[in-house]
């Protein structure tokens, strides 16, 4: 935007910092008003003149140069000022003009001596051209202040200033693994890849088939400040012949034979990792029973699983006439619990 127009606008209200406020803080300002006004998340067209104003206030703040002639503009010439060449009276010359001015163009204004004329009876833009000309061209024209004029600002400028990019958050990854059953129930280290860089991580303890897990961080990176996007890393988890997850229990088949059914027994299995485990199996047991070996499930940092024994009574596939004699002295004894099964059928 023309310097000009500058005496019109408050760069530091629009920011809401300070006059006295560091970069640092001008630049964090900025991105946060560009994060709620940006025409990409606020379509609105208040939401559109206030991210062309917060580019605005941002595109002169953050360069030292440009503040420092925006500080010295607005604080000479609030009200309307005017400035004009010349030698008459009631005016001031050039070491007053380097007083305000000195520090930002290395020396006075008018470095020969002359006078200036400083007046208040009207004048604008036009007026300021003149005094912005003597510093690198026209303040409306192709030199501008620093010799950049609009035509330097590229494609996707609003009307009269140059567009400053908006933090732009990163796209999310998605990417696929497959486990063991040991891997997805003691938890496991893996390596990844994302955005051509290799990395690890863990995948935890008592994860399933399926899952999703959520990598922040992980994916697309962030433009201009903006915060990188996620990685989404989907489970596969192979079948184990022996033992499944149910939560965080760990279950497993125990095969008994009709005698322990009927007496009870201990029956001893080997776990995971192979350690010899004892299960209690009460006396009555029928296929379908439950008996468990505390804490030797899952192991999260939340909860410990129990280790599950579900019940399987086996028979003879091939019994003698020995064993089938004895079977039916078994139903024969045990007197009306035969009709009992029969009724649990029909019902």
């Amino acid at each position: 935007m023309a310097e000009n127009e500058w005496l019109n606008k408050d760069f530091y209200k629009t920011l809401g910092v300070s006059k006295d406020a560091t970069e640092s803080e001008i630049t964090k300002a900025y991105r946060k008003l560009a994060r709620k006004y940006h025409p990409d998340i606020n379509k609105t067209k208040e939401g559109e003149e206030k991210f062309k104003d917060i580019s605005e206030a941002y595109d002169v703040l953050k360069d030292k140069d440009s503040r420092e002639k925006y500080d010295a503009i607005r604080q000479f010439g609030m009200g309307g000022a005017r400035f004009a060449g010349g030698a008459s009276g009631g005016g001031f010359d050039g070491a007053d003009f380097s007083d305000i001015f000195g520090s930002m163009f290395g020396g006075g204004a008018g470095g020969n001596g002359s006078h200036i004329r400083f007046s208040t009876n009207g004048g604008g833009a036009s007026n300021l051209n003149d005094i912005f000309s003597m510093f690198g061209g026209g303040a409306g024209g192709q030199g501008g202040y620093g010799g950049y004029g609009y035509d330097d600002y590229g494609e996707g400028a609003y009307a009269g200033y140059r567009p400053t990019h908006a933090p732009e958050d990163g796209g999310d990854l998605n990417s696929k693994i497959t486990l063991t059953f040991r891997q997805a129930v003691k938890g496991a280290t893996v390596s990844l890849k994302a955005n051509g860089k290799q990395f690890k991580t863990r995948v935890p303890a008592g994860v399933k088939n399926g899952q999703k897990i959520k990598l922040a961080g992980k994916g697309k990176p962030g433009q201009h400040g903006g915060r990188n996007g996620d990685m989404y890393l989907q489970l596969t988890v192979t079948e184990d012949p022996k033992f499944s997850m149910d939560g965080v229990d760990l279950v497993v088949d125990l095969p008994i034979t009709v005698g322990q059914a009927v007496d009870g027994a201990k029956v001893e299995i080997k776990d995971m990792d192979g350690e010899p485990v004892t299960f209690k199996v009460h006396a009555g047991a029928s296929s379908g029973d439950e008996v468990r070996v505390s804490g030797k499930g899952v192991k999260t940092p939340r909860k410990t699983g129990d280790l599950v024994g579900r019940v399987r009574i086996v028979v003879p596939k091939h019994p003698s006439g020995k064993e089938k004699h004895a079977a039916k002295a078994f139903d024969e004894a045990c007197g009306g619990f035969v009709d009992d099964v029969v009724k649990m059928r029909e019902d």
